[in-house]
């Protein structure tokens, strides 16, 4: 044993009895190259809560600060440290505590994902961590203790599962007792949560997803410190329990601080506290209360007329002062009058039940509330309650605009976030607005929680949230403002919240026993003022909805609360509450469902990933062009696409841009832009919806009937379509026709042309937003085609519908014309094909081909019109080349004694007999084949209507009409 270690024994007997705890040795050599040994001593203390093994650990490393403890639960370790200043005197006439919470990257194994791969700034969990150490051991220090002090509490690794902050708490508190600073401690703090019903200590970050509760206590033995909680709508009497269940478990941890404590904790020093001194505070009392009284008795003083009148009496108070010399007097001045001043306030409050703007205990202050403030925004509201008045805005956003989170615990992202400022011009003062203040951080974070409980699913509402706070007026209470101003913004901006939230802050004014500290007289106070927050003994914020708590804290002036006056707290925070939501719902009771339309849109798209890849294209750059070019945020994900526009305009233009490239789903019925890209002698094929094609037949382009395609198409124009037909091939049939008026100026398809307002108008509607993944259906939503079905299943065209005809791509009609061309261009002798009739002209006598079946080909009832069906292609010939064929037709005619039917279509004239055959079946008459021409036939009155596609009739031709077309009317029999 070396010579050192045995002095140091004969220095502490203790240490030779917890020589047992020795656990580290390092070798080092000396001058001479002799080895020589270091023992550093560690002291242990090993508990169980909840389950868990924890360790207290002091003594291995950070041996040099005032106190410095390890605290371990299973992986997770944190390191706390504690310093004070050496000044014998203090620089400040409040305490300077600083805690700092840090959680850096190596506890998990990682390397920061910054430019400079190392942490920066301090994040937001860790300033809220840093307020979570803070608010319980702040009220321990003893009154005039106002030397600077500094807490750092280091992860220093993390099992990903467990918070650190509620460890480093207890670390903190541990680190303190060992240390010579003085404070009033232990404290204890536990994490409690709520699984179907049953309360679970120490919850892993997986079990609070399924907790209703998320409770950090903290308390000394008999008296809670402090309360934050996270709920989803827990009733009072619930929270009761959860409150009474924590302290019996936080108390778990005083015992082994104070044991380690006592093995290697260090006296406390003697620090000169700075106190008033009798004399000095009886003397300003003398002076100042009397007029304090007259100011605090008068309620028609405001925030800023009472401030002044208080500055008023502080200055006599000094003139008086230097007058007499009274130096020592005027150096603690302010603290002295503020000292008066509060005893003043507090005797009024407890003696007469007399607030200082005349109010009722339980009374809330006078409301305001307008929705809708900013009327451009998504969401906007202002609220306010006496004096404190805040601006709510909400903004909606992509998927990818969620906040990414670095931290150990905990969800990756949020995507609702609820920003807190408060300006300096809300209490009318001058100041620099700077970075993160851990003082709107905390506020704003609180009125996050308590609004968290009541947004919908992400399954259900994918969107991104962000919700500013701006303070406008500050009277006390302006995180509870921000959480009613706030749920009035979420429901204008039509986000679909089950309900209101609203919160309220309650004080505590309390008489103390002089002999026992004991609270023997109390008063709880509903809506407190801010300078009620300031003389008051306990700042207790409780926001919920009808229902139950969402959110709450507590923060406390004095050592400790009892537990039962703090639970007696609630129930007059649940009457203000429900009087707040009353008004509240005065003004907007349920989510608003439309927008203005130069409001902002949000809208979410679905496509195959096929589809998302082509649009956002190799390295992106096609996704940026359009966000550039549009002005509009692009979200991908998997299988769908979020757009945020500014506008209305905006989204317009960049739903046409992602169409065109991406398309949509192809539905029957549905309306679609597109390009001719060419023209064939029996339709146009037309480019729509993202490169598809589809086939514009002739007689779909008009209910007038069509010499030639290209009298009403161009090869470039720009039409709008509806498909009709599309066969399992992906083979798609197109109608013009069906997205014009009728022959009468009606409407041809009523539910059509409505379709056409797709996810345009949609967009439009803010009810939409959390239905916006059904874009795509509403966005091709139309009629279907007017079908029936007859007894064995099989599909007929309808009175108004064309027959159905064979739908082939361009590239494979263009090569079957050109075959065919070339069969007719080697032989002039060759069979000529018409109508899927092969014409042997050495029979003189028609035979029926057999047609080539294409894959293309869909199932389709027997057509007797004059197009082509099947495979069977007309070639590109006159007439004139097909006038022998004619004439042998015209003769077996007359053979037959069919009539005078004309040598040919074209030598139809007034009174010329034909045999006709329906084409197609309109509403006040038919389109007639005539053999090569159309005719057009209108039904008579008492004639017959119940024609047939392919019937035959005789009809002659009456007249002929401006465009050449012959109209015909039924023969008489007779």
């Amino acid at each position: 044993m070396s010579i050192a270690l045995r002095r140091l024994r004969s220095a502490k007997p203790l240490l030779t009895a917890l020589h047992r705890h020795t656990t580290f040795r390092r070798t080092i050599s000396t001058a001479n190259g002799a080895p020589a040994t270091k023992f550093l001593e560690t002291f242990n203390e090993e508990f169980e809560i909840g389950n868990r093994i924890i360790n207290l650990e002091t003594g291995k490393i950070a041996r040099l600060t005032n106190g410095a403890v390890v605290l371990t639960m299973g992986d997770t370790k944190i390191l706390s440290t504690v310093s004070c200043s050496k000044d014998d005197t203090a620089r400040s006439d409040f305490l300077p505590l600083t805690v700092d919470y840090q959680e850096k990257q190596f506890a998990q194994g990682m390397i920061p994902n910054t430019y400079m791969k190392r942490e920066g700034a301090p994040k937001e969990r860790e300033l809220l961590c840093g307020r979570i150490i803070d608010r319980p051991i702040r009220p321990l220090f003893p009154p005039g203790f106002y030397h600077e002090v500094q807490v750092t509490a280091s992860v220093l690794s993390s099992d990903g599962q467990q918070d650190p902050v509620v460890l480093a708490a207890n670390a903190t508190s541990t680190a303190l007792m060992l240390s010579d600073i003085p404070w009033g401690g232990p404290i204890g703090m536990i994490r409690v949560g709520r699984i179907c019903g049953q309360f679970v200590v120490n919850p892993t970050m997986d079990e609070l997803s399924l907790s209703d509760l998320n409770l950090v206590y903290a308390c000394i033995k008999d008296k809670t410190l402090m309360i934050d909680v996270e709920a989803r709508e827990i009733s009072d009497k619930d929270l009761q329990a959860g409150l009474r269940f924590a302290h019996t478990e936080a108390v778990k941890y005083i015992e082994p601080q104070i044991r380690l404590a006592a093995k290697v904790g260090k006296s406390k020093k003697e620090y000169k506290l700075s106190l008033l001194s009798d004399k000095t505070l009886e003397k300003v009392r003398n002076l100042a209360e009397a007029p304090i009284k007259d100011v605090f008795t008068d309620p028609s003083y405001g925030k800023f007329e009472r401030g002044k009148a208080l500055d008023n009496i502080a200055k006599d108070v000094k003139k008086v002062l230097d007058e007499e010399g009274d130096e020592e007097s005027i150096k603690v001045l302010s603290k002295t009058i503020d000292t008066v001043r509060k005893k003043v306030v507090r005797r009024r409050i407890i003696s007469e039940e007399s607030r200082v703007d005349g109010r009722q205990l339980d009374e809330v202050r006078p409301l305001y509330c307008e929705a809708r403030y900013v009327s451009k925004l998504h969401g906007s509201a202002l609220f306010s309650r006496g004096e404190t008045q805040v601006l709510c805005t909400v903004t909606l956003g992509a998927p990818a605009d969620a906040q990414r989170l670095d931290s150990l615990v905990g969800p990756p992202s949020k995507r609702f976030m609820l920003h807190y400022s408060f300006p300096p011009f809300c209490i009318d003062e001058v100041g620099k607005r700077g970075g993160l203040n851990r003082r709107e951080v905390g506020h704003g974070a609180l009125a996050e929680k308590a609004l968290l409980a009541v947004l919908p699913h992400e399954d259900v509402f994918p969107y991104t949230v962000r919700v500013n706070s701006e303070v406008m007026g500050s009277d006390g209470s302006t995180s509870m403002a921000t959480v009613c101003g706030g749920s009035l913004a979420l429901m204008d901006a039509g986000i679909p919240v089950r309900e209101h939230v609203a919160g309220v802050s309650v004080g505590l004014v309390s008489e103390l026993d002089p002999c026992t500290s004991e609270i023997v007289d109390y008063r709880i106070l509903t809506d407190i003022l801010g300078l009620e927050d300031h003389l008051g003994d306990i700042d207790f914020k409780i926001a919920g909805t009808r229902k139950g708590v969402t959110a709450s804290q507590l923060d406390m002036k004095p050592a400790g609360i009892p537990l039962d006056i703090i639970c007696e707290c609630l129930e007059p925070a649940h009457k203000a509450r429900l009087q707040i939501i009353d008004q509240m719902e005065q003004e907007i009771k349920e989510p608003r469902i439309e927008g203005g339309r130069s409001s902002p849109r949000l809208v979410t798209l679905k496509y195959s990933n096929d589809a998302l890849r082509r649009l956002i294209g190799p390295m992106g750059v096609l996704l940026k062009k359009l966000e550039e070019e549009t002005g509009a945020r692009l979200s991908v994900g998997v299988g769908t696409l979020t757009i945020a526009a500014k506008n209305q305009s905006v989204m317009d233009n960049i739903l046409e841009k992602v169409v065109s490239i991406v398309g949509r789903e192809t539905e029957i019925g549905g309306i679609y832009k597109g390009v001719v890209t060419s023209i064939k002698e029996y339709g146009a094929f037309v480019e729509f919806n993202g490169g598809k094609q589809g086939l514009l037949h002739i007689s779909e382009l008009s209910y007038e009937p069509v010499n030639q395609v290209a009298d009403v198409v161009s090869i470039g124009q720009q039409l709008s379509v509806m498909c009709i037909d599309q066969d399992v091939h992906g083979n798609i049939k197109l109608s013009l026709k069906k997205t014009l008026r009728g022959p009468r100026g009606s409407e041809t398809n009523d539910i059509a042309e409505g379709s056409s307002a797709s996810a345009k108008e949609t967009a439009k509607m803010w009810a939409p937003v959390w239905d916006a993944s059904s874009i795509t259906q509403e966005h091709n939503s139309a009629s279907e085609l007017s079908v029936k079905k007859n007894e064995v299943g099989k599909t007929i065209p309808s009175a108004y519908e064309t027959p159905v005809i064979l739908i082939r791509s361009a590239e494979e009609c263009d090569e079957k014309e050109k075959s065919i061309s070339s069969n007719h261009n080697q032989t002039s002798n060759g069979p000529l094909i018409d109508n899927g009739v092969q014409l042997d002209r050495k029979l003189k006598s028609p035979s029926k081909s057999k047609p080539r079946k294409s894959q293309d080909a869909i199932d389709s009832p027997s057509h007797s019109g004059p197009l082509p069906y099947k495979n069977a292609k007309k070639p590109k010939v006159s007439m004139q080349k097909e006038s022998k064929s004619d004439t042998q037709r015209a003769e077996e005619n007359k053979k037959e004694g069919k009539g005078n039917a004309p040598s040919s279509a074209e030598d139809i004239k007034l009174g010329t007999k034909v045999n006709a055959k329906v084409y197609q079946i309109r509403e006040h008459g038919l389109v007639l084949d005539l053999g090569g021409r159309r005719g057009m036939y209108r039904f008579e009155e008492n004639g017959k209507k119940d024609f047939k596609i392919g019937d035959e009739m005789q009809v002659v031709c009456s007249s002929i009409n401006s465009k050449g077309v012959p109209v015909m009317s039924a023969v008489d029999d007779n």
